[in-house]
This record gives structure tokens, C-alpha cells and sequence, in this order.
């Protein structure tokens, strides 16, 4: 079965449920770059995610432009907060991924108050992402963002400035958590209301690495393992059809990922309570994010 899509807020596009993650490449080389790209078109993945911070990502998805700029979403992130440095962050990308355009700009990990003020105010990034989009080199604008208080962030940027998208953590474990899941709930809210388009990430998180265990992953948490795991935590995000998953930061769980995600029926529900809470016990889930 084919990957659902959906309407990317007011966009137009419709987007695959689930958005390729770039920081899958960020230590990655020619090799990987080609085994990605032949995963992604067999499974029909049509929205693409990256950033400047990501390594490599931007440089090795470049040449998938040459061949493929059409047939995706592109969306990239600057992690500078001043005008100056975004907008040249802004053109880095677009050199590195062999593009004109993106169809996305973010301003990336707007959690803090003192970077969120600088960047959304005089002289901020924001600006140079209005100017990008008034120059056609971004369609669209957005803003990302990990942690407890993230959610919340989101409100307050989007009463500031009318974003395109958010991006924000969504898994069974931070949605037990009464405060984030009520912050979460209430930016759904208002993304609907207005037409915002809402990315999750860490989908695929268990807990963080627990020390002296080997890291086997290109992930800084833990990621589920257990493909009965895996599909449980695809079904409980896309079981909201207004939100969309992106995949986690490691090649090798992406085939997995799109794999369960392609065997859902469109439409099909949450898992039940119970299944939910037998999955949180099985897998052991814990926060990433400290307490």
C-alpha cells in the first residue's frame, strides 16, 4: 500500500504523512545518500526535511535535486537568530542542495527566549526568511523546535508572525506528560484554526542512552528497536490525520519506519489504550528531555 498524503496546511501541497528526515545523512557519504533516495522513491515519499546544522545532509540530498527537484517538498532550516547570518545560511543551502528555491524555510530550535526574541525581532532571521520568500527563494516559512516548553513557544511565534508550519516532539510518552500534551493539544488547535501545517519528531524515541551503552544508532536518544514497536508508534502519530511524522535521524530504521507506515490503512485510528499501554511498558519509554 501506498503512504497516505495530506493537505501541508495552507500550502496547497499534499504532502506524504511521513517527511524524510536529512539528519539520516548527516554523517553519511555517496552510498547512503543513493540507498535513501531508492528507498524513499519506492515508497513514494514526495517531502523532504534538512537543515544546515545536519552535517552532510544538504551536500549528499543536492544531487537528488539534479534528478528529482519536482518531485518533492523541500524544506530546509537556519539555525542563526541574526538577519546577516540567515540570510547567508539561507543561500548555503540552496547552493549546497542544487536549488533555486526551497519550498520551506524554518527558523530552526526556537526554544529560547532570548534567541526567539532576537530572531523574530528587528534585525532577526525571520526578516531574512520574509526577504527570501519575497525574493522566491523560499515559498514558505516555519518554525522547529525540541523540548518541554516547545510547544508553548510555537503559540506565542505564531501570534507573532502567521508560520506556515511547526515542528515539535510527539510520542506516547511526552503526551503522558499533563503540562507538554496540554501545551501540544492547544497548538494543534490553533494550527487548524489557521491553517498551520504540524511536524512531529521523535517519534521513534525510547529514552536516552544510558551510560557506558554503545551508540549503534545516529540518533542522540534511543530509538525503538522491535518492529512491533515501531509500528505501534507510527500507528499512534498517524493516527491523527492532521499532523504529520517525520523520520528519525538513522538510515537504517528508515526502510522500517516507511514500511509500517505503507502497511496503514488511510484513515485507520490511534491503537487503543490498551495497546498503547502495554507498548509504554514493553518498550520502557522515558524522557529524552530531562525531567
Amino acid at each position: 500500500m501506498a503512504i497516505e498524503q495530506r493537505a501541508f496546511g495552507r500550502t496547497g501541497h499534499r504532502s506524504t504523512a511521513v517527511i524524510f528526515g536529512g539528519a539520516a545523512l548527516s554523517r553519511g557519504d555517496e552510498a547512503m545518500a543513493d540507498r535513501a533516495l531508492d528507498i524513499l522513491l519506492e515508497h513514494g515519499i514526495n517531502h523532504l526535511d534538512t537543515a544546515a546544522a545536519y552535517g552532510e545532509a544538504e551536500r549528499l540530498m543536492g544531487p537528488w535535486m539534479d534528478r528529482h527537484r519536482d518531485a518533492f517538498f523541500l524544506a530546509s532550516k537556519t539555525g542563526d537568530r541574526d538577519h546577516a547570518g540567515a540570510r547567508d545560511s539561507i543561500r548555503r543551502s540552496l547552493d549546497l542542495l542544487r536549488t533555486d528555491r526551497l519550498d520551506l524555510i524554518q527558523l530552526h530550535a526556537l526554544h529560547h527566549p532570548d534567541e526567539w526574541e532576537k530572531a523574530l525581532g528587528p534585525g532577526g532571521a525571520l526578516e531574512a526568511a520574509i526577504e527570501a520568500r519575497e525574493e522566491g527563494l523560499a515559498r514558505f516559512i516555519g518554525v522547529t523546535g525540541h523540548g518541554w516548553t516547545i510547544a508553548a513557544m510555537h503559540r506565542r511565534s505564531l501570534e507573532r508572525f502567521a508560520f506556515d508550519s511547526v515542528l515539535m516532539p510527539w510520542n506516547p510518552f511526552v503526551a503522558e506528560n499533563e503540562t507538554y500534551a496540554r501545551d501540544f493539544e492547544a497548538t494543534a488547535a490553533l494550527c487548524a484554526e489557521r491553517g498551520v501545517a504540524v511536524q512531529t519528531i521523535k517519534s521513534l524515541a525510547r529514552g536516552p542512552w544510558a551510560a557506558g551503552v554503545a551508540r549503534t544508532r545516529n540518533t542522540w536518544y534511543q530509538p525503538l528497536e522491535d518492529d512491533d514497536d515501531i509500528r505501534t508508534a507510527v500507528d499512534w502519530v498517524l493516527g491523527r490525520p492532521e499532523i504529520f511524522l517525520i523520520t528519525a535521524g538513522d538510515i537504517d530504521l528508515l526502510p522500517r519506519v516507511l514500511k509500517a507506515a505503507s502497511e496503514r490503512e488511510d484513515g485507520a485510528p490511534m491503537p487503543d489504550t490498551p495497546a498503547v499501554e502495554a507498548f509504554r511498558e514493553r518498550a520502557g519509554l522515558a524522557s529524552i528531555f530531562g525531567i
